[in-house]
This record gives C-alpha cells, structure tokens and sequence, in this order.
C-alpha cells in the first residue's frame, strides 16, 4: 500500500532513519515530504531522497505519518501554529530525545493526537540500528506495529512501557557513543605500543564485531565469554586488573545514569 511521509526537523537522526526505510522497497513511502529551518539539510533530503521541501501545514496536510525530528527545546515553538491541522488518520512520530507523549498530545488536539514516540540510534545508518519505542493514548496497537516495522528496516526495535524511554536512550540512544570512544582509545592503545593506524584499526573493529557475534550467537552471559579469554596469569588478566582499578566499570555505571537522568530533565 502506497503512503506518504512527512519529517520536520532534517536532522542527523532523521537522516538515518530515512536511510534504512527507504532501503527497503516494501517500506519505502511513496512520497516524501520534508520541512527545516536550515535550507541546506532540506536540500540533503530533496537530493538524496527526493524529498518534496514545503512548509510545516502543508506537510501534516499531505502525510500519513509525520516524523519530527527537531531538538527537544525547539518542540513547542515548532509545533504551536500547528494544532488545528492534525486529523484522526494522522500518525505523529516523535524522535526528540526526553520528549513525552503526554506533552505531544497536549500540543495537539488531544482527540485525534495519535502519538508515538521512538529513541533510535545512528548504526540505522547501516542497517544495525537498535530503537526503543512506545504509544500514546490515543494511538493504537496497529499505528505502533507500523511503526515498528519501519524501523526493523534499519534494524531492530522493541516496544517498551514510556517510563523505561529514558533508560532507552541512556542505554542505546547514546550508547553508540560510548562504543566509539572505546574503539578510539583501543586504536589509540595500540599505536601507541608500536603498531600502524591501519592495523590498530583492522584489529580492534574485527575484535568488537566478532566479540559481538560471539556473545550474540552463544547467548552466553558477557562474564562467562570474558573468563573464556582470561588465563592464570596472563595478558588479559594484567589488561583486565588495570580496567577494574581505575573504574572503567564504575563510569559506565555513572554514565549511563547521567544520560538517563539528562533524559529525564529534558522531558
């Protein structure tokens, strides 16, 4: 069935999102529909996408499902002159971090304000991503099951209760970050004991993935495949007393929290 897209907000996360829908030509819309402040990322999408650029009333008007993807902050202001234009066949997808659907709604007419609000993360990009979803009120189980098919085109997605969302994104939704900076540092690491940038790299990105595929694959407990690795006296042992004595487990505890708290504020 032939249905229409609409996004406001031409941000990087949107960009993804997109990327790994239209990737799949059962999922991909027939048309696209996209409004930004910023001229140059609508261009992106009209480029790339063949995206139609028009203002934001015209867009909700045109859309079965609409996307925004606008800052958090800018939510409100981005969605005050348009309340009348929302109808009962509209889908309102929400992917601004902190943002609750009970605060959409209100930004709505609350009768016909079918909201869903979603935290993907950018491996949708390439087809890897992960995405925490959850319904509004008003929103039915089929508007969530359409939605999540979408995003299993870029990945996976698991449907959550709202109050779990902010621990979605401390989790997944920023979590890719914290896998970059490990791999930074491990590259890094490794030149700095002798090796080349080429080769650090090629070891450490094969070293996660395949760590990754093996956990996957085994369903083992990450403990039980990290003893696997680790023998009496060794060289891990030694990488590994290190890690523990200057609190590599104990940041990632107060990391997590602090984006699950951030999260928090900003809704």
């Amino acid at each position: 069935m032939t249905w229409t897209l609409g996004i406001i907000g031409c941000g990087n996360m949107a960009y993804a999102l997109l990327k790994g829908i239209c990737r799949s030509t059962e999922q991909a819309p027939g048309k696209i529909y996209v409004n930004d402040l910023n001229e140059d990322r609508m261009r992106l999408f009209t480029n790339e996408f063949k995206a139609i650029s028009t203002d934001k009333k015209e867009l909700i008007s045109a859309a079965d499902l609409i996307i925004l993807g606008v800052k958090p902050n800018q939510i409100r202001a981005v969605l005050a002159d348009t309340k009348n234009c929302w109808q009962e066949n509209k889908i309102l997808l929400s992917i601004a971090a902190g943002i609750r659907t009970g605060l959409l709604e209100e930004l709505l007419q609350p009768d016909v304000a079918r909201v869903i609000r979603a935290m993907p993360n950018t491996p949708c990009l390439v087809g890897e991503g992960m995405t925490g979803l959850c319904a509004g009120s008003f929103a039915t189980a089929a508007d969530l099951e359409k939605v999540r098919s979408l995003f299993t085109a870029s990945g996976r997605a698991i449907i959550v209760k709202e109050q779990d969302m902010d621990a979605v994104a401390a989790v997944s939704g920023s979590g890719p970050a914290y896998i970059f900076l490990m791999i930074e540092a491990m590259i890094e690491a490794a030149v700095n004991i002798g090796l080349s940038s080429a080769a650090a790299r090629e070891l450490v990105l094969q070293t996660v993935k395949g760590s990754v595929v093996m956990s996957e694959e085994s369903g083992e407990h990450p403990a039980l495949l990290k003893q696997q690795v680790t023998s009496p006296g060794g060289t891990t042992i030694a990488a590994l007393r290190q890690l523990e004595e200057r609190g590599l487990r104990s940041a990632f505890f107060n990391a997590i929290e602090a984006a699950w708290r951030r999260s928090q504020e900003l809704g």
